[in-house]
């Protein structure tokens, strides 16, 4: 941690600038450089893959008259066009025509994707050249069954191809330890039912499903179960920096490659702390991570381990595309006024309601310091709908920046000697506390 009177924290699209006391810490992880030449990167370790034959060898091998690939959706900045680029480059040289190739871009139980995120994540040349397709979790044609006990049903068209590659992001996670790996499969491709038990109450209620741990983590271990009912036959993973640029590749065998860039990418962005702060400021990730409130939780509870039971946690987020789901935007309205309630609830019914889980998760943080020390800043939702999403809204006729600064320099003139710290990249980090 260092001291400085300035920092970015990332907001939307274009970020925000905020000047802050000087002894403010700043929580990050290591600081570290996008590749020189990601092009010729991606394509060095698809030809020298972790735990299998390079990837075009195993595709001559194994001559597939079919090839699944999978991707993100638009809520996470994976660096597709690269990605996507190079694989088609290996798949033609193997003798796989485009037309044998679908796309599939995971949305777990997300929206379908628009057109003009289509081409945001792969551009027109590469929707022209391959068949693209959205998963559809509750659309029973589309699937196919994997396994009966309990029930699991997969993408049909990633399941019954000949050869299936799972791209993603390899970054900290609020549930499930770390993104990417087997969570291109699941919940990216898997049916509802699947994706409510990943994400059900006793799931999200034991502790371990939290940043960065993946031993007794029971989301993980859920997600790489159904990744291995499945089968991934190559994995291509990426990690990236602040300017969402790629810093490392981690191609080939689902787990072996998973393992090897989570403990890069633990080393990236593992902050340590000594102690708790009287203020936090935190943000939901930037875009295109914070453009629903759903997706900004996952600022607040990455910041937990920075709290003490008195801690006030500003968090600013865009929140452009609204709270988030019909169905989660029914619960926060039915529910943000009550948050314990909502917890004895869901405790005390089998039946998962699309969603709930991500309020689940932000009542670890209300537990810990209350709704009114949650303080939460965005430009896009009116302050009738904020109030009823068990926050603290901090509201004002000026921009989100402008009321981000205004609350600290209130804060900070009330209390001289309060502990502040800031966590420019939120969710992005993890933090770690010394123990004594």
């Amino acid at each position: 941690m260092t001291t400085t009177t300035q920092s970015s924290l990332l907001y939307g699209r274009k970020g925000m600038t905020l000047r802050l006391p000087p002894e403010t810490h700043v929580i990050e992880g290591t600081t570290i450089h996008g590749l020189p030449a990601p092009e010729q990167a991606v394509r060095d370790a698809l030809h020298r893959p972790i735990g299998t034959p390079p990837l075009v060898k195993l595709l001559r091998d194994r001559q597939p008259r079919s090839v699944a690939i999978t991707i993100s959706d638009i809520t996470r900045p994976v660096p597709n066009q690269v990605i996507v680029t190079a694989l088609l480059e290996l798949t033609r040289t193997a003798g796989i025509e485009d037309q044998q190739i679908v796309i599939i871009i995971g949305t777990g139980m997300h929206r379908p994707s628009t057109e003009a995120e289509r081409t945001e994540l792969l551009s027109t040349e590469l929707i022209s050249r391959c068949e693209v397709i959205d998963h559809r979790a509750e659309d029973a044609e589309t699937l196919v069954p994997v396994s009966q006990s309990p029930p699991v049903s997969i993408n049909r068209r990633f399941a019954e191809a000949d050869f299936r590659i799972v791209t993603g992001l390899i970054e900290p996670h609020f549930m499930a330890g770390f993104s990417g790996g087997r969570k291109g499969v699941c919940p990216g491709l898997a049916d509802s039912a699947t994706v409510r038990r990943f994400h059900s109450y006793p799931v999200m209620a034991d502790p371990r499903s939290a940043n960065g741990v993946l031993e007794g983590n029971p989301c993980h271990a859920e997600s790489l179960r159904v990744a291995r009912l499945v089968g991934v036959d190559f994995l291509v993973n990426v990690a990236i920096d602040r300017q969402r640029r790629p810093a490392g590749f981690y191609c080939g065998d689902m787990e072996r490659a998973h393992a090897k860039g989570t403990e890069q990418v633990a080393r990236w962005t593992t902050a340590s702390i000594d102690k708790p702060f009287d203020l936090v400021i935190t943000n939901g990730g930037g875009y295109p991570l914070d453009q629903t409130f759903y997706q900004s939780v996952k600022g607040m509870v990455s910041a937990l381990e920075a709290l003490h039971e008195r801690s006030t946690l500003l968090i600013a987020s865009h929140c452009g595309e609204g709270v988030g789901s019909p169905s989660y935007t029914q619960t926060m309205m039915q529910w943000g006024g009550d948050w314990q309630g909502f917890l004895d609830h869901i405790a005390a019914h089998d039946e998962v309601v699309k969603d709930q889980w991500q309020y689940q998760m932000q009542t670890r943080v209300l537990s810990k310091i209350g709704v009114e020390r949650l303080k939460f800043i965005t430009d896009a939702l009116d302050i009738d709908t904020q109030h009823r999403l068990a926050i603290t809204p901090v509201w004002s006729d000026a921009p989100a920046p402008n009321r981000c600064q205004k609350f600290i320099n209130t804060f900070a003139a009330k209390h001289p000697q309060a502990r502040i710290a800031v966590i420019p990249e939120g969710p992005y980090t993890m933090i770690q506390a010394i123990q004594p």
